[in-house]
């Protein structure tokens, strides 16, 4: 067996692997637990929408914690929006056909309700260390809320989750989405190619961004969870509003389509036969692929986010898990249905011979009214921003995570994190894609052991939901009623 031959095998294997752990069981596993705590909470994430846009950018006042819980939220969503809003949205369509935004959507509404769990049980059962850093996760409330006995399946999930981090979402796939970005901006010929060797050729341009990136990654995350928060909470919403306002002028500039490419949408997630004209053969393939391609972007049920949320401010779990649902509505339901309007309004998923990031391009060309090379630098802009906050994002999952492996082993940490920078820095000169495929799977097999917590400990978010409101209801009443005393008073 010859060793082109030993490598493919390697990497056959290893995608049949990555399409059993991303395959129905865990999306199934995913999706139950989002209906199971949608409907134990009784709709909570429509009924509570609007106070939980209202907490998110309002502090509260003497809060525990190391960080405000708008910079908590702006942490999480710095490792959620990123390539796949732009990226994984227009794949996920070209796959699946409209109808996988359908689902995707869907998959998001659910997501919510898992969110806030994860939010609630981070605030619920951190911990604060001697030097006062709060620390949280899937890890600690499976081990302080199933007990003792199940602290095996945390120390599983913070393996994997420290694995995802070094090995693959948080830098390999981020970093690679950079250099291609810029590349097909300022290099499209790679005319400005060198030899590096034992590595190959490579454009300028490449060389250059690798070493910025690496630089600019390793200043911030030097410094910790409250310099990667206070970058996040500039950099997250200044992107997110970009890229936001630009999406949405292109579907009020094409608003006649709207209305048809809904219907499309919707017919599509159930008869893709009839839109795609066969491309798209079953509901399964539609509804596969926008489920794994929701699940990535928003990463609801991986567990990611509440190592975040665990570091907010804030006395009330319940506060935090809205806080943190709300990065499910931004990141899916606002930024990744535009993206999915614009490709379908513009026609963009049925153009042969693009793939990827040309989808989205296509669709801002093609849709805006500005020139096609405008539309190519705020794409590019908007991708190396979200990946490079992604970055930054899943450096600090990835050490929290080591942190509860090692018993905080400080010297370990810091090993970590000059392997994270390194991981950065040869990111664009990666080209094996048995890399790409083993972070997958590391990343699906961190939402199984949260997943369990979840189900386990659901009963614990009802109860705590209940209490919260019950006695947010009787603070209001009592505010209504001094207003009105003081109000009589002043009268009389």
């Amino acid at each position: 067996m010859g060793e082109g031959n030993m490598w493919s095998a390697i990497q056959s294997v290893l995608k049949q692997i990555d399409d059993f752990v991303w395959g129905v069981p865990l999306m199934v596993l995913i999706l139950s637990g989002g209906l199971l705590l949608t409907v134990r909470l009784g709709l909570l994430q429509v009924r509570k929408l609007g106070l939980a846009l209202k907490w998110m950018v309002q502090n509260e006042e003497e809060g525990e914690g190391e960080i405000s819980s708008f910079a908590a939220l702006c942490t999480a969503l710095s490792a959620t929006i990123g390539t796949g809003n732009i990226v994984g949205v227009a794949t996920a369509v070209c796959a699946g056909g409209p109808g996988a935004l359908f689902w995707m959507i869907m998959a998001a509404f659910l997501g919510m309700a898992t969110k806030y769990s994860e939010g609630l049980l981070a605030v619920k059962y951190r911990v604060v260390d001697e030097s006062g850093h709060s620390l949280g996760g899937p890890f600690y409330y499976i081990e302080k809320g199933m007990g003792k006995n199940w602290k095996w399946l945390a120390k599983i999930f913070a393996f994997f989750g420290a694995c995802v981090g070094l090995f693959g979402i948080g830098t390999f796939s981020q970093v690679n989405g950079i250099s291609s970005a810029v590349v097909g901006f300022f290099d499209p010929d790679k005319s400005l190619a060198v030899t590096i060797p034992g590595l190959g050729t490579y454009s300028w341009v490449v060389v250059i961004a690798s070493l910025v990136l690496t630089f600019c990654v390793a200043a911030v995350i030097i410094g910790g969870v409250k310099r990667i928060a206070s970058v996040s909470q500039v950099v997250v919403p200044f992107m997110a509003i970009i890229y936001f306002i630009f999406a949405l002028a292109l579907v009020l500039c094409n608003i006649k389509e709207v209305p048809q490419a809904i219907v499309t949408i919707v017919q599509a997630a159930f008869n893709p036969k009839a839109v795609t004209g066969g491309v798209v053969g079953s509901m399964l393939v539609a509804m596969q692929n926008g489920v794994a391609r929701g699940i990535f972007s928003n990463e609801a049920g991986l567990g990611s986010a509440p190592i975040a949320a665990a570091a907010a401010q804030t006395k009330e779990p319940v506060r935090q898990g809205l806080v943190s649902m709300t990065g499910t509505f931004i990141d899916t339901i606002v930024i990744c249905t535009l993206t999915g309007l614009s490709v379908v309004i513009t026609g963009a998923w049925q153009v042969e011979g693009l793939e990827g990031v040309q989808v989205t391009t296509y669709a801002f060309q093609n849709g805006l009214p500005f020139s096609n090379q405008f539309c190519a630098a705020v794409l590019m802009i908007c991708l190396v921003f979200f990946a490079f906050t992604t970055i930054l994002g899943w450096d600090y999952y990835g050490e929290r995570c080591l942190e509860y492996l090692t018993g905080k082993d400080e010297k370990k940490i810091k090993i970590y994190r000059w392997l994270y920078i390194l991981a950065v820095f040869i990111g664009p000169y990666m080209t094996v894609a048995a890399v790409w495929t083993i972070a997958d799977i590391f990343n699906g097999l961190m939402a199984l052991p949260n997943m369990i917590a979840l189900f386990a400990l659901s009963g614990v978010v009802v109860k705590e939901t209940k209490r919260f409101f019950e006695v947010y209801a009787d603070q209001k009443m009592a505010k209504k009623k001094s207003s009105a005393s003081i109000k009589d008073a002043a009268e009389n």
